[in-house]
């Protein structure tokens, strides 16, 4: 080494380099321990030029070598050079060897500058290491003057710094990446003296960048679904073709239904479906596809390392011993598989399934690093699988639970045929608190009702529940719509009070409830604040019934009012929530006008009404929108020519045989001749004591379809009771007499009066 060399520098950044390395004292020395280079800094230090060094052997460097045999000193320990005095100066050694040649490095730290400058060696040690690195120079005129790569590779090196494909010497892999660095030197009068050109193996460069891009893609790419399908996929989609070129995911069957995998170790069926898979080139044909069964496992050491958390990197060759030539494997091992990588979807202590990644001959095998990152990943997946799971199973338990609160989807009674549907928000996505009800009364008529309950989630589903099952409670006392709505604004009051201050506000409803009856084919409608009904006539022309709206449940204080209409048989009545209003200018008048329009087209095109049901909803199934949608869509049918015969009498005791006879005759003229007793004697008791209490005029009326109702009106608004007599009185018998005689009996209020009803088979047994 000459000394020219040892002092080059310029002034980008050389002066700092010299700071830190400048003092290190550099000699080269031959085969036979003869010392053939001597750098300025051992001038500097030493004050012994390199013509007294060159030529001398190594050892006369030092006054004590500290070794027996007089060994130079090789391992960073303590040294004494002898300077130009003969005197010793500390110093920290190290001999290095040089690669394609017998000679050696003798480097050489003033004791003083040891820790700082070990450190300084450490990094050039690293970054010079043989293994890693090839180094060559070239002079002013790019001249190679020293090279320990070949000519040819140097020729293909580009001028400037960075990460290059070339081929490896070493090496069978035809494509080895390599980081090439030039820098230019000079000597001490700041005048270029040569080229410094640094190739350094950058494959684990390149695995590590591949890792690190895998990591982010799995880091934004996996968990955005709450599907776990979806989930899955988006798995196999993260691994190939960055990290390998054939990716499966397999599932426990229990976690697809959302359901915990059972805990499982050792052989047999481990009950796994294969969900997703990704090719680079596509999925070979005969590998187990998604949706089939993954077979039975072997007894062996890395299944029970996968069954308790661990990953498994594994070859085709141990996989083809383990298996043999049999249907499994073939199934399981693609032709050009290489390398196979396995972990477990391990979360809270539960393996949900396991990923499979394989490379094939075309890339290198799975090492540690890249087992570390599968584990980093699959811990990942199996959080973001396990969520979704976890959510399906709360989500399909909501679901049922509404489901159940539901009515169902179809209903026929004498008065109307009617078909519910229900869609919840965001495609299914999120459940809350819509729904339809159809309540069949006594007297054949009918009442339905729809409501949207404020929110979404558990508790707009049970705040539904607990107000369907008010309706149907209010219902069964024959309120009129408005007296009913003004009992439910009581009870949402009152919810609201029980859920606190800060829940008082999120607690609230529409509703809109009917009420027909058949044999005055009059509908009578209440809302509490919810968009009105449609009405389609029989002609296929439709219009939204001018209800006067009340305000939404909850807000208490104000009336509601009612509206009546005429509806014929072969109308059709559609109540919905403000889902099904797809208009979003906010204009509910136009949106509702536009609905009307569709139900009207719907009725003229002669669609059944389940099927007019499913196209009114069909948009909404296929946009998932913010809020969950019902729809109740009702034919009035007809009722029977003959069916309601209907009397008034005076009140005049002698009434009670002109009711009894007008029954009779009726009773023959249906056919119902058995029932003629039963009823003579309803309808004296019934007649008796309207006559009795309550004055004239007395009503009676018979309605005759799959049962008989039997009904006495009167002008009083006076509860009846039912009482049991004891054996002295000689009343209070009549009630209970109509109890025993008919299958239920009951009574409601008009504007004036009351009606007492009571109902009986038209078959008795």
């Amino acid at each position: 080494m000459d000394s020219s060399a040892g002092s080059a520098g310029d002034d980008n950044g050389t002066h700092e380099f010299s700071g830190t390395l400048m003092d290190v004292v550099a000699a080269l020395i031959d085969d036979r321990g003869t010392v053939r280079r001597w750098s300025d800094a051992a001038v500097r230090l030493l004050g012994r030029s390199a013509g007294e060094v060159r030529g001398r052997p190594a050892v006369q460097l030092f006054t004590d070598t500290g070794s027996p045999d007089g060994a130079l000193p090789d391992g960073g320990e303590r040294a004494l050079l002898r300077d130009a005095r003969g005197h010793g100066v500390a110093v920290r050694c190290r001999l290095l060897p040089l690669r394609e040649t017998t000679h050696r490095l003798l480097i050489a730290v003033p004791d003083d500058r040891a820790e700082e400058s070990e450190g300084q060696a450490a990094l050039v040690s690293a970054l010079l290491a043989p293994e890693r690195t090839g180094n060559a120079a070239r002079d002013t005129g790019l001249s190679v003057l020293h090279s320990d790569f070949t000519v040819a590779d140097l020729l293909r090196l580009p001028p400037e710094g960075h990460a290059h494909p070339a081929p490896d010497p070493s090496g069978p892999a035809p494509d080895q990446p390599f980081s090439v660095t030039a820098v230019r030197t000079t000597d001490g009068g700041g005048r270029p003296s040569r080229v410094a050109v640094l190739l350094t193996d950058a494959t684990g460069q390149r695995h590590a960048a591949r890792r690190l891009r895998v990591r982010h893609r799995a880091a934004v790419g996996i968990g955005l679904s709450l599907d776990v399908r979806r989930t899955a996929q988006d798995v196999a989609d993260v691994l190939v073709p960055e990290f390998g070129d054939l990716a499966a995911i397999d599932l426990a069957e229990s976690v697809l239904a959302g359901d915990e995998p059972s805990k499982a170790l050792g052989a047999g069926d481990p009950h796994l479906l294969r969900v997703a898979v990704r090719g680079a080139d596509g999925w070979p044909a005969g590998l187990l596809r998604p949706g089939e069964a993954f077979p039975e496992l072997p007894d062996r050491p890395d299944i029970r390392n996968l069954q308790e958390g661990r990953t498994v990197i594994t070859d085709r060759a141990h996989l083809e011993r383990a298996i043999g030539d049999s249907p499994t494997g073939r199934k399981l091992l693609p032709e050009n598989g290489r390398s196979l990588a396995v972990a477990p979807l391990y979360a809270r202590g539960l393996v949900l399934g396991i990923i499979g990644v394989w490379r094939t001959d075309h890339h290198e095998p799975f090492d540690e690093l890249d087992a570390d990152l599968m584990t980093e990943i699959a811990a990942h997946a199996a959080l973001s699988i396990d969520n979704a799971r976890r959510y399906h199973r709360e989500h399909h338990a909501a679901i049922t639970l509404q489901q159940r609160l539901l009515p169902a989807a179809t209903t026929s009674t004498p008065a109307l045929d009617a078909v519910g549907r229900y869609l919840p928000a965001a495609g299914g996505a999120e459940i809350g608190g819509d729904w339809f009800d159809v309540l069949p009364l006594p007297s054949l008529r009918v009442g339905v009702a729809v409501g949207d309950v404020r929110g979404h989630g558990l508790h707009a589903a049970a705040t539904m529940g607990r107000l369907r099952t008010a309706v149907q409670t209010l219902g069964d006392l024959e309120l009129s719509p408005d007296e009913l709505l003004t009992r439910l604004d009581e009870l949402v009051t009152r919810l609201a009070a029980e859920a606190g201050p800060a829940e008082h506000d999120t607690v609230g409803a529409t509703c809109l409830v009917a009420l027909y009856d058949p044999v005055t084919q009059r509908c009578t409608f209440a809302s509490a604040g919810h968009p009105p009904p449609i009405v389609v006539t029989p002609d296929g022309t439709a219009h939204p019934v001018p209800v006067r709206p009340g305000p939404p449940l909850g807000v208490g204080g104000l009336p509601f009012e009612t509206t009546s209409v005429q509806l014929v048989p072969g109308s059709w009545l559609a109540l919905y929530t403000d889902g099904l209003l797809s208009g979003d200018d906010g204009d509910v008048d136009a949106e509702v006008d536009r609905l009307a329009l569709r139900i009207a087209g719907l009725h003229r095109s002669g669609s059944p009404l389940k099927e007019a049901g499913e196209a009114l909803t069909s948009e909404r199934a296929r946009q998932p929108a913010a809020d969950d949608t019902a729809l109740l869509l009702a034919r009035i049918r007809p009722l029977r020519p003959d069916a309601v015969a209907e009397w008034e009498f005076p009140a005049d005791p002698a009434s009670v045989a002109d009711a009894r006879a007008a029954a009779s005759a009726k009773l023959a003229e249906w056919g119902l001749e058995l029932l003629d007793f039963t009823v003579e004697l309803i309808v004296s008791e019934l007649v008796t004591n309207a006559v009795r209490y309550a004055g004239g005029p007395v009503g009676l009326r018979l309605i005759h379809d799959t049962v008989l109702y039997c009904e006495v009106s009167d002008p009083s608004n006076t509860q009846p009771r039912l009482r049991r007599a004891a054996l002295g009185d000689e009343g209070g018998r009549g009630l209970f007499l109509v109890a025993q005689l008919s299958s239920r009996w009951g009574s409601r209020y008009g504007q004036s009066g009351k009606t007492i009803w009571a109902e009986l088979e038209t078959t008795p047994a």
